[in-house]
């Protein structure tokens, strides 16, 4: 089931609106799609950001549209402010229900690998799956049980179930998580100037001291 979220068409452009927009807890938006005219509207940003956390970030959001228009959509980009760390800009995608999808799925890593109870590292270098589905059966994320890799296991795309519902279109030789051997300690390197004699400061060479007695003759 879609989740909700009201949007108010936008009408005036102007940076001093948009501005007042976002002091008023909203956020320009984009709402876009194929053989679809983009509409600019307005949404609350504390909203959005709850239907992200909540149901992931390819929730299908059912966007009300001044309670006149609803359109199926998918939060496909957004902009952050670096300084203020508040969202400032949202593209939603309108979505056909009964088409796949190319979309990025998290991979969430579920258990404790045997191998790093006994030191090793587990390394994770995919963090995110490429699959095709339709709308409604793209999960929130893949769960991958690593409770039974050793030292020196790993898993590959490869290994993971075949599902019903979407389609991983991932290179089956990526390696989603290893467990690797512990890091080892390097040898302390040998002193190679423990041997050497220590320097006498202010030692004198034998031409100086010929030529001292000299002048003490």
């Amino acid at each position: 089931m879609a989740i909700t979220l009201k949007a108010n068409q936008r009408q005036n452009l102007k940076q001093s609106v948009t501005r007042e927009l976002r002091l008023e807890g909203n956020i320009p938006s984009v709402v876009y799609g194929k053989d679809k005219e983009p509409i600019t509207v307005a949404v609350n940003s504390i909203e959005l950001l709850k239907t992200v956390r909540d149901e992931g970030k390819n929730a299908i959001i059912s966007l009300d549209i001044d309670g006149k228009d609803t359109v199926d959509v998918m939060l496909h980009e957004y902009q952050v402010d670096p300084l203020k760390d508040e969202l400032i800009h949202a593209d939603f995608y309108v979505v056909n229900m009964s088409e796949e999808m190319d979309v990025e799925v998290p991979v969430h890593l579920e258990g404790e690998a045997v191998g790093s109870k006994e030191g090793g590292v587990v390394q994770q270098p995919l963090y995110d799956l490429a699959v095709r589905a339709k709308p409604r059966d793209i999960p929130e994320e893949i769960v991958v049980d690593i409770s039974e890799l050793n030292i020196g296991d790993s898993i590959m795309v490869g290994d993971l179930k075949e599902s019903r519902n979407y389609e991983i279109t991932e290179d089956e030789n990526t390696t989603i998580v290893s467990v690797t051997p512990p890091e080892e300690m390097p040898e302390d390197e040998p002193d190679t100037d423990s041997d050497a004699e220590p320097e006498v400061i202010n030692e004198k060479s034998e031409d100086a001291e010929e030529d001292s007695e000299e002048k003490e003759q």
